[in-house]
């Protein structure tokens, strides 16, 4: 473990990470051009640190991303609804983030999908996660990277939306560990954004 925080490479990148996220998140009015520009140099950042696994053929990674996404999708609506009967009072807070942080227009839908999704997971799976695990019991790397993941949400100011990204982050790193296929969490997290933002937001 003492090795996981003197990985340079990782550090950095993590720093970055909140960098430029931080100030993605800082004018919402100019979100979607600084973070797709943010989540390029992660890109290329995660790549030139090494190769990404892909130990599925094009059907099962897509067959597994597809029914991963939805069914993610569909926790996350249920989950709404258990607020709501909850009386929880999270539509306000919903509604908020859809009109500060959605695509409205068609190059954002195009960075969402082309940049976003891939971008992310690239980065956030592929290299802080696979750094994390090579120090660490599997478990422990899925649970880390998925709270440092959670960690860059905070500048959103939305806690809802940090919850959002811890569960996610969960399911999307035990795919990546459990298939050892980015197409396949990247894929799924495509499907999510369709139909979170899409096909059947939750707002």
């Amino acid at each position: 473990m003492k090795k996981l925080f003197l990985d340079f490479r990782l550090i950095v990148g993590f720093l970055l990470a909140h960098v430029l996220i931080y100030f993605s998140f800082h004018d919402k009015s100019i979100f979607w051009y600084i973070f797709s520009g943010s989540i390029l140099i992660l890109i290329a950042y995660a790549m030139y640190q090494g190769e990404v696994d892909d130990q599925l053929s094009f059907f099962r990674y897509f067959l597994y991303g597809l029914v991963s996404g939805i069914l993610l999708y569909f926790i996350f609506w249920l989950g709404i609804k258990v607020m709501h009967i909850m009386d929880i009072p999270i539509a306000k807070e919903i509604r908020r983030l859809y009109k500060w942080y959605a695509p409205s227009i068609f190059w954002e839908y195009l960075a969402l999908i082309l940049v976003a999704a891939p971008g992310e997971e690239l980065f956030w799976r592929g290299f802080i996660q696979k750094k994390i695990m090579s120090y660490t019991k599997p478990v422990w790397g899925i649970i880390i990277g998925s709270v440092l993941y959670t960690s860059v949400h905070v500048y959103s100011g939305s806690l809802l939306l940090m919850l959002a990204a811890l569960l996610s982050g969960l399911a999307w790193g035990f795919l990546y560990y459990w298939k050892k296929s980015m197409p396949l969490v990247i894929v799924s997290h495509i499907i999510f954004d369709i139909m979170i933002f899409i096909l059947l937001p939750l707002k």
